[in-house]
């Protein structure tokens, strides 16, 4: 159970991230694979990774505003919307590298609705005492969908290095669907008159400003935009790993699907290794693991071997960010939570434009696991970023 919900919109709640992630990891892959049958050069697969958090870039914020004051259920009705018509523009007309980049674009945008008005249910619901694990279990859910969407592509994809796209976005519409649907088991009235206390909050218009002045706030935003911008490029780049190796579709969605689901397990945990280790220790670990994984997958290996790394990175990568919303949520007003929340993905949405523009550069020169070295030099980074930044408490 996640704070003061009910079985019945608790159950929903997890349905609703696990989907929204598997049709996100559904979808972005296939648009790579719908990419690479265009014979598009290495640099628009990086401005196709970036088209994903445009819209959200620009939205983000006061798309927190809005959960704060319309309710959670309503923002995420119309983000699974939103992903719903996507779905069907890319099974429709998805036949061009500008409908990719578009079709991209608004997934990201219906996305963010989804997720804001997730978390948003979790941080207006959970004891601060219980935050971690509430995190963790609704970042658990998602980590499943994670690994749903690329089994998915594995199924379909058979042994074919590239599968059939059309098959992939016609099944997307599908989960789409099922994800509207989903949306309305979610309470009406999970906060309550904690969102009649959120807008007079929001009407003072600097809750944004004030968090960010907090000390440490900046650089643990610049954490969390990093691990999920690196999270992205593997979704994006290991296609492309795969075709440069001759790994099958297959291989490459188990792949995919073997990072997200050590991801789960290490969420599933996430309250108790907090509890022993403390959250900046263990956010510390998680970018060394992470590191030390990217930089291994850029070296030619043995497919069981790249199966290792891919588990290694999952456990890595999945503790970042359940870390970083229970954080922010903490040091948020109570009526202000969807604001944090939302600017902790303002944040990630920059990184995710920046990152992969700028790291999809290298794949021109370097290839695909060129990329993967880049990436495993920022998130290096961020480990002398946190250098006395305090995350617990």
């Amino acid at each position: 159970m996640i704070g003061e919900l009910g079985r019945r919109s608790a159950a929903a709640l997890l349905t609703h991230s696990a989907l929204i992630q598997a049709v996100t990891f559904l979808v972005r892959p296939a648009a790579t694979y719908r990419a690479l049958e265009l014979d598009v050069p290495g640099f628009a697969l990086g401005l196709l990774a970036a088209s994903y958090a445009v819209f959200p870039l620009l939205l983000a914020v006061p798309t927190g505003g809005l959960v704060d004051r319309l309710g959670e259920r309503r923002l995420m009705a119309i983000g699974s919307g939103v992903v719903l018509a996507c779905s069907a523009f890319l099974l429709l007309w998805g036949s061009s590298i500008v409908a990719l980049v578009i079709g991209t674009a608004f997934l990201g945008a219906g996305q963010l609705a989804c997720v804001v008005g997730q978390q948003a249910v979790v941080a207006n619901n959970a004891a601060s005492s219980r935050m971690d694990s509430a995190f963790g279990y609704l970042t658990f859910a998602a980590s499943l969908g994670q690994a749903l969407g690329p089994l998915a592509i594995s199924l379909v994809g058979g042994a074919s290095i590239r599968p059939d796209t059309q098959a992939i976005f016609l099944l997307s519409a599908c989960m789409s669907l099922v994800l509207f649907v989903a949306t309305f088991g979610v309470s009406a009235k999970v906060s309550g008159g904690k969102r009649k206390a959120a807008v007079g909050a929001a009407d003072g218009g600097d809750g944004a400003v004030s968090l960010l002045r907090t000390p440490g706030v900046a650089r643990a935003l610049a954490t969390s935009a990093t691990v999920l911008a690196v999270v992205d490029l593997t979704m994006v780049y290991l296609p492309a790993l795969g075709s440069e190796r001759g790994l099958t579709a297959a291989t490459v969605g188990l792949m995919l699907t073997t990072r997200a689901v050590f991801s789960m397990v290490s969420r599933l945990v996430l309250g108790q290794m907090s509890r022993k280790l403390g959250r900046m220790r263990l956010l510390v670990s998680s970018l060394a693991l992470s590191t030390l994984a990217l930089s291994a997958a850029a070296v030619p290996m043995p497919v069981w071997l790249l199966f290792v790394v891919m588990a290694v990175l999952g456990l890595g990568l999945g503790i970042g960010q359940p870390l970083t919303m229970s954080w922010l949520s903490a040091q948020a007003p109570a009526g202000q939570r969807g604001r944090a929340l939302a600017l902790r993905l303002a944040g990630n949405r920059v990184g995710q434009v920046v990152l992969p523009s700028s790291i999809g550069v290298v794949a021109a020169g370097l290839g695909a696991g060129g990329v993967f070295l880049a990436s495993a030099v920022v998130v290096a980074g961020t480990l002398l970023l946190l250098r006395g930044v305090r995350l617990d408490g």
